[in-house]
């Protein structure tokens, strides 16, 4: 499995929409509303990295409201 955190900036007025179509995304475990450069953190599980890849580009990104994204991919060692 692969675990990410993605970090979102979002459209002022837009948050709480897309942040509701964030959390029904198959794989997207958690949605966290941060203060600063990001306003969210969404933890993700994937089979794999071009799941990943299909879930951020093909879903996350497709959402209004959701103006970027910086995709965090955890590593274990």
């Amino acid at each position: 499995m692969v675990n990410a955190y993605i970090l979102v900036r979002l459209i002022p007025g837009l948050e709480s929409n897309a942040m509701s179509q964030m959390r029904v995304i198959p794989g997207v475990k958690d949605v966290i509303t941060v203060f600063g450069r990001w306003d969210a953190i969404v933890q993700v599980e994937s089979k794999t990295i071009p799941a990943l890849s299909r879930m951020v580009i093909g879903q996350i990104r497709g959402i209004q409201g959701v103006q970027a994204t910086e995709t965090l991919v955890a590593a274990e060692f």
